[in-house]
């Protein structure tokens, strides 16, 4: 449970502020149609993170264990680094066709949005660290939800309501956690807490 609740938790906070949630913004005030927004959201997320997840948990198994906890440590703490990097979204490049619905937009600009996105390279990561790439997945699914629902429903007027500067610290802080116990093995410690 423990993979499913720090995947969830992190990627909730690693989207605030982050592209995919001023889409959710961007799609909320367009459409007006919140319904079919979360689910479209609901099923790219899956599908994009069952893919990260997979690559993570196929990583996990190419490399020797002692490989693995150094670059996951690593990358851990780059991520920590990248959250701390404001994300844009240029709504003039995005545009919305009629022929998809508002579901099939949702779902085709979200999958696009998160390919190479900070949550899914955290999804990757997280897979590998974590033994469990299922409750990963879901857990970085219910994050991305979790920032996101709210967005979708709240539109603007949610956005000026929290510091995303202050949420990206609090993110990176636990990027931060997260690369120095998988580098220093201190789940070895604590019975596997991390």
């Amino acid at each position: 449970m423990n993979a499913f609740l720090i995947s969830s938790s992190t990627v909730a906070l690693a989207e605030m502020g982050d592209k995919t949630q001023l889409l959710a913004f961007l799609l909320a005030s367009r459409f007006k149609r919140p319904i079919p927004i979360i689910l479209g959201i609901t099923l790219a997320t899956l599908i994009n993170h069952g893919f990260a997840g997979s690559i993570g948990a196929w990583l996990s198994n190419l490399v020797s264990p002692d490989i693995l906890r150094w670059v996951l440590g690593i990358s851990f703490i780059a991520m920590a680094i990248w959250m701390l990097i404001p994300d844009k979204l240029e709504a003039e490049k995005i545009s919305f066709s009629s022929r998809f619905g508002v579901f099939g937009v949702t779902c085709l600009t979200f999958f696009l949005a998160e390919m190479g996105d900070k949550t899914q390279i955290a999804t990757i990561a997280m897979a590998a660290r974590f033994d469990q790439t299922a409750l990963v997945i879901l857990g970085t699914t219910a994050g991305m939800l979790i920032a996101n629902i709210p967005a979708v429903f709240l539109g603007e007027k949610f956005a000026h309501h929290f510091s995303p500067k202050l949420i990206h610290t609090i993110a990176a802080s636990i990027f931060i956690l997260l690369g120095i116990a998988t580098l220093f093995e201190v789940d070895k410690l604590f019975g596997g807490l991390f």
